[in-house]
């Protein structure tokens, strides 16, 4: 995943990534917020989920401590980052002014 995932981040489109574990309940109620977001949004960003513990590599070269952790890239440049659930209303007004 590292180089794809460089290569996914440098996109023109904004490409908004869910850190997230398998095991972690609040991962599990993030989820179908950004299933929702995506299917609304459709082709005006792209949201990605990486797993922490699949990829340890990204997740410490993004100092990923707690997930979810959500981030919103645009041409490889970090836009948005917040750790923790967050709702679909407030989601979208981060998103908003760059899509």
């Amino acid at each position: 995943m590292k180089g794809n995932f460089e290569s996914i981040i440098k996109s023109e489109i904004p490409v908004f990534i869910d850190f997230y574990a398998e095991w972690c309940g609040p991962c599990k109620v993030q989820s179908p917020i950004l299933k929702e977001l995506a299917i609304e949004l459709g082709n005006k960003i792209k949201v990605l989920k990486i797993d922490v513990d699949k990829n340890p590599e990204i997740a410490l070269r993004y100092h990923i401590q707690s997930v979810p952790t959500l981030m919103l890239f645009r041409q490889g440049t970090i836009l948005w980052r917040q750790a923790g659930v967050t709702d679909k209303s407030h989601l979208y007004n981060v998103l908003k002014p760059h899509i």
